[in-house]
Parts: structure tokens; sequence; C-alpha cells
């Protein structure tokens, strides 16, 4: 199944956000088989990252948390707010 994690950073987090974000790339890279979509949510400016979305696929949703709980933006408190749903993919194609 898949879920959808929706995370809104702190505001004025920036330092937080850019101090963690190559221990969270290397995070997602090791979660590759499981992150079927990631990246940063931005400002209407389109430049400054004010969260994340991620597509994880997972048997369930102790395991889609799991994985969002062991993220170094998460465990460094970046984020002001994260919720984790399922999701179910209708149009386009899933990346595999």
């Amino acid at each position: 199944m898949h879920y959808v994690a929706i995370c809104f950073d702190k505001p004025n987090s920036q330092p937080i956000r850019l101090a963690n974000r190559a221990a969270h790339l290397d995070y997602l890279r090791t979660r590759a088989a499981t992150l079927k979509v990631c990246g940063p949510m931005l400002a209407d400016d389109g430049e400054t990252m004010i969260g994340s979305l991620l597509i994880i696929e997972a048997p369930d949703q102790k395991a889609a948390d799991a994985i969002l709980a062991e993220d170094p933006y998460r465990k460094a408190g970046l984020f002001a707010s994260s919720e984790v749903r399922p999701w179910r993919w209708v149009i386009g194609s899933p990346v595999t």
C-alpha cells in the first residue's frame, strides 16, 4: 500500500533544514525501494523549501510511520507538523 507523508517546517527553520540536508538525502537513498516520490515543498517564491512530501510504499501504517520517524529532518525537529495517510495511486505511472 502507498502512504503520503506531508511535513511542514517550523517557521524560520531553514538553518535546521540546511544543516541536516545531506544526512536527509543519504537516508532517502537508503530507502529508495520504498520511497516512490519525494521532494521539498516550496514557498510561493518557488525557491524556499518549506516542507517535505514523500510517497512511501509500505505494508501498513506502522511501517510508513517508522520510515518517517527515522528521517534526519524529523530527528532534528525540523517539522512543525507531519501527517502520514494512506494513499491510492490512480492516474500516472507509479515509479517502481
